[in-house]
């Protein structure tokens, strides 16, 4: 009788919650709309700046989803592997930059930076894969979460310890002052660059693991590692090149997010890689579509909920409160709809 009334209990608490937070989203949405405080082309603004750093989410997503997919496990260090990735280009980018070749030739000088971002993150990434995370693939679920929380730390204060805690300024790259204007909507050149750079990674990432062979190797992996190698794939190569792809495609959000940004420091990998862990729960954990679905939402919702809905409760700085909001999108999956937008890829498992 005492469970059944727990049960009732949490279920009616939990139904009180999501109609408050309805509630909250629709008393504030109707309230900022009839002030007319924000025209159309602010909307507009709000969406493209919102889609620009979902991009950026997803991208750096895409590393947790993968890792998890292969391995069940929750790499916290990822959040350092996009870090490592910018902090590094910047010398790169501050070089070309002063020799001038930045501006005389900005596709060459954005390729070449976002390479060595890339190269930094795969190499760092591959580095704690074979030293800390594994001679733990089949220790209990919580000693890799803990070296994965212990190896976000080293790398952090690594990163501290060589360069300082000061903030590095990114180079402004004359070509991508400005903006364009696409069927009457304003885009900056430098959000314009971050989007179509982000899609075409994501395509290449899916064709990559949905086309080829050693996709095909993922997959299987993925669903039984131990049938994977009884039927001859090479399980450890498999999960190397899985930390590979997914620290190349942190270390290039590293210097899209530099882009828009403009700042690098050695803590900046923190909330990014919060936000982007918390885009891949949302759009179903292990799932590729999922973790880049997830992260276009949480920038879209990022970009429009505070002026949307908070400020029209009257909130005095509602922008200060965009991350609270990510984190609230988190726990609200959590309890509502644990497997996310798409659901949880898991083996199915059998008697």
């Amino acid at each position: 009788m005492i469970e059944k009334l727990t049960d009732w209990s949490i279920t009616a608490f939990l139904a009180a919650f999501r109609i408050s937070v309805v509630l909250i989203v629709l008393v504030g949405s109707t309230l900022i709309l009839l002030q007319g405080k924000y025209t159309l082309a602010h909307w507009l603004d709000f969406v493209v700046f919102g889609i620009t750093v979902g991009s950026i989410y997803a991208l750096i997503a895409l590393g947790y989803t993968m890792v998890y997919g292969i391995l069940r496990m929750i790499n916290f260090a990822h959040g350092e592997v996009f870090m490592s990735g910018a902090f590094s280009a910047y010398f790169v980018a501050d070089a070309l930059d002063k020799s001038g070749f930045l501006d005389k030739n900005p596709l060459v000088g954005l390729t070449l930076i976002i390479l060595f971002a890339m190269a930094v993150s795969t190499g760092v990434a591959l580095l704690v894969e074979r030293i800390a995370y594994r001679r733990l693939r089949y220790a209990p679920r919580l000693v890799p979460l803990i070296c994965a929380i212990g190896a976000s730390f080293f790398l952090q204060y690594t990163f501290r310890g060589l360069f300082g805690p000061g903030l590095y300024a990114y180079p402004a790259v004359e070509a991508l002052r400005g903006e364009w204007t696409i069927l009457g909507v304003r885009i900056l050149k430098t959000q314009a660059v971050v989007v179509v750079a982000a899609v075409l990674m994501m395509l290449g990432l899916y064709t990559v693991v949905m086309r080829t062979k050693i996709g095909k190797a993922m997959r299987s992996v993925s669903e039984d590692k131990e049938v994977a190698a009884l039927m001859g794939i090479n399980v450890d190569h498999v999960i190397v090149v899985t930390f590979a792809i997914g620290a190349a495609m942190a270390g290039a959000a590293g210097v899209l997010y530099a882009l828009i940004y403009r700042q690098v420091n050695f803590f900046m990998g923190f909330i990014p890689g919060i936000k982007a862990f918390t885009s891949a729960v949302l759009g179903g954990i292990g799932n590729i579509p999922g973790a880049m679905l997830g992260g276009l939402f949480l920038g879209l919702f990022e970009a429009v909920g505070p002026a949307l809905f908070l400020e029209g409760l009257g909130i005095v700085a509602p922008y200060q409160l965009k991350d609270a909001i990510a984190f609230t999108m988190l726990v609200l999956v959590l309890i509502f709809r644990p497997q996310g937008l798409l659901g949880e890829r898991l083996a199915a498992k059998r008697a």
